[in-house]
């Protein structure tokens, strides 16, 4: 029984190692040559596998272009789904932003390097499929966001806060990684420091008078 569990421990982690060589021989292509201008085969071809291995791990370039991204924000819902009951919907959001913060940078790590990851995520940006694709997801994740809130607080779906309090908190996060990814040289102990502030000024954004 242990050998067996160890060999299909082996597999697992060829399988992963192989996973891995394929999205940082796709990033690094793509940082190099551009989204459009990096074929499957070329990204094949530099993680040493065949076309056919690729398709095993990932149905096109957009599915490897957009996985690390995919990853942090799995690792971000987890987060969530682990954060006390008693905490309000905001503070669980917000402290599983921040407490996630240092596993997350060692997942995209473990992958690719931080450098490679912020000119992911800026080619993303200005890349109109990958954009699209990328909202898309987005909003996928904030639905998901919505119903795990309803559920902590025992609402049902036709309640509108949930929606609302994950719109607004999706909005912070998008605006913080827009700019982020404008200025960004890697430093993501900036990136904690700005979003903890952008998502300190929800609050005070809604309940107070700009005016005073």
């Amino acid at each position: 029984m242990q050998a067996s569990e160890g060999a299909t421990g082996l597999r697992e982690r060829k399988k992963r190692r192989t996973r891995d060589a394929l999205i940082r021989s796709a990033l690094e292509l793509f940082a190099d040559h551009g989204y459009e201008g990096t074929t499957v085969d070329e990204i094949a071809a530099a993680a040493d596998v065949s076309q056919r291995t690729f398709f095993r791990y990932f149905a096109n370039k957009e599915e490897v272009a957009l996985s690390v991204q995919e990853m942090v924000e799995s690792h971000f819902f987890a987060a969530v789904c682990e954060r006390p009951a008693a905490e309000s919907p905001l503070t669980a959001l917000r402290a599983a932003v921040l407490s996630s913060w240092d596993t997350i940078e060692e997942a995209i790590q473990s992958v690719v390097p931080l450098e490679l990851h912020v000119r992911t995520f800026q080619m993303i940006q200005s890349t109109p499929q990958l954009l699209a694709a990328h909202l898309r997801r987005s909003m996928e994740l904030e639905d998901r966001l919505t119903r795990e809130i309803a559920r902590r607080e025992g609402l049902t779906e036709q309640d509108p806060r949930p929606r609302i309090l994950v719109a607004a908190f999706s909005g912070v996060m998008r605006a913080n990684g827009k700019l982020w990814a404008e200025v960004a040289d890697g430093d993501m102990s900036g990136l904690k420091r700005a979003t903890a502030g952008y998502l300190d000024q929800i609050g005070p954004a809604l309940a107070e008078n700009w005016r005073s």
